[in-house]
């Protein structure tokens, strides 16, 4: 699915309306009775609600909701905010109109100073503020509005966008003057807004509202942001050649494990044997070989000179994927054996865990990368290598930057994990669960890349396509585990499962 800016959904819209020879008028109301359907769904007739209207589309959306619910029994208290008789839309001039033709409704229009109704934890709010025409962020008397409703325990929907928020980008927003939603009720698309940490208190729960935009537009306007999802990646997996050997289905050489962490060297392991590679051989110190035998015999092992840590990383055969890092330590001896690899290896490589806290610990490495390498760090591990940052949007702006300086596709691991390409795509997933954020979890979704990569599916897709299905996975785990009980094994072990549930 396409994640588009304001902008695109706004020309979206406008080639709808063309098409299907409407008006904006008309539009506004098929998207005000998406919203009162939804709204009736949840609650009587006999609950409060109040509905606050801000003076743009948004506000003729609120407007239009308030005259339906009226029409169905309900009773809205309707505020239409137009302070110092500000320029209304003519859509929700329009719709303010209407309402005056309803004998009996409660609807007030604020043109001076507001007094903020009484509410209380018994009431719904209904927010249709500024919604995503928003262009500058909250000021005047409308920072106190939208205080007073944040602190009244009201139920509060947001129609399209809680207002304050910005679709995409809210550095500069004080985030006091945000509508805190309970529900968030948007028109056809999430917003990139939508996918960061920070952002869940304002959003709540967010119910996609289908509008029957026009597929043509939605089809033909660009994007740089996709968000993942199973219909996507059911088109991406291709069917096994029923004549192929495992040579055909890729050979890995994983650098993972050291004394007392071999558990890691075992899931990335796993991780990748389950999701369909032909050969891996794992590079450990020697003391590994019991427990990753035991634990995996389908696998290599290939023994470091050392017992206990990683000294040197050498190619003695040909690989299609070369993965290093999980539980490999950031002693001395790891680290200048990362750093001469890097430094003589000519082709892509995957740098998970302690192999890009040897990094942190010489930044200068950074520039070492080969070209094309992919990078999957996790919160923490990526303000160790790229500075700290205080938010995911401050995150995702920096990978943006950084995968295009030094030519890298970085992996930002989380709830809502994103791909960043160097040519600035950016791929969310849309699986996984609070479940998965277990130890080894990480080191099982390095197995299943390297193995998606390693099996002939280009580097980009493959990424994208072993992030999903490792979610996927998880989300399985969780369902006979539940989300408590998940452990990394427990992903691994439905990853074979994932790909024939992704593929129906």
């Amino acid at each position: 699915m396409k994640i588009f800016t304001n902008d695109a959904i706004r020309r979206i819209f406008e080639h709808t309306i063309k098409v299907e020879g409407i008006s904006m008028l008309d539009m506004m109301e098929r998207a005000a009775s998406a919203v009162t359907l939804e709204i009736m769904s949840r609650w009587r007739t006999s609950k409060r609600i109040v509905v606050f209207a801000g003076p743009g589309d948004n506000g003729g959306d609120a407007l239009a909701v308030s005259r339906m619910l009226f029409e169905q029994g309900y009773n809205p208290e309707v505020y239409l905010l137009n302070v110092k008789s500000s320029h209304l839309s003519n859509c929700c001039s329009a719709n303010r109109d209407r309402l005056y033709q309803l004998e009996g409704i409660d609807y007030t229009e604020v043109t001076e100073t507001f007094i903020v109704p009484e509410l209380d934890e018994n009431d719904v709010v209904i927010d249709g503020l500024f919604g995503s025409g928003l262009r500058t962020p909250l000021r005047g008397g409308y920072t106190t509005l939208v205080q007073n409703i944040n602190d009244s325990g009201a139920y509060v929907v947001s129609i399209d966008m809680p207002s304050g928020l910005f679709s995409e980008w809210n550095a500069q927003v004080d985030r006091r003057n945000i509508i805190k939603a309970d529900l968030t009720l948007v028109y056809q698309f999430k917003r990139l807004a939508f996918f960061f940490a920070e952002n869940a208190q304002f959003i709540g729960e967010c119910k996609v509202l289908d509008l029957e935009l026009s597929q043509e537009a939605i089809a033909d306007i660009p994007t740089d942001t996709y968000l993942i999802e199973q219909e996507d990646v059911h088109e991406m997996i291709v069917d096994r050649n029923p004549f192929s050997n495992k040579y055909d289905n890729g050979s890995i050489f994983l650098v993972a494990g050291s004394y007392g962490m071999m558990g890691s060297a075992i899931l990335a392991a796993r991780g990748a044997m389950r999701s369909g590679a032909g050969l891996v051989t794992v590079h450990a110190p020697r003391e590994g070989y019991l427990p990753l035998q035991t634990a995996v015999p389908e696998v290599l092992f290939e023994p470091d000179s050392h017992s206990y840590v990683t000294s040197s990383i050498e190619l003695h055969h040909q690989y299609s994927v070369v993965a290093i890092g999980p539980g490999i330590t950031t002693s001395d001896e790891t680290l200048d054996a990362l750093d001469t690899f890097l430094k003589s290896c000519r082709h892509p490589c995957l740098l998970d865990a302690d192999a890009l806290n040897c990094i942190c610990r010489r930044p200068i490495l950074l520039r070492s990368i080969p070209k094309g390498s992919v990078l999957t760090p996790h919160t923490h591990e990526f303000d160790r290598l790229f500075g700290a940052h205080q938010t995911d949007e401050d995150r995702l702006k920096k990978a943006i930057n950084d995968a295009r300086l030094y030519d890298i596709t970085i992996v930002l691991k989380g709830h809502y994990t994103m791909t960043i390409r160097p040519d600035g795509k950016i791929y969310i997933n849309s699986s996984g669960n609070a479940g998965m954020a277990t130890a080894g979890s990480g080191d099982v979704l390095t197995g299943v890349i390297a193995s998606f990569i390693a099996q002939g599916y280009s580097p980009d897709l493959g990424v994208v396509l072993g992030v999903y299905i490792h979610g996927l996975a998880g989300d399985i785990a969780a369902q006979e585990h539940s989300e408590y009980g998940v452990m990394a094994g427990d992903i691994a072990d439905n990853l074979g499962r994932a790909i024939k549930l992704a593929r129906k």
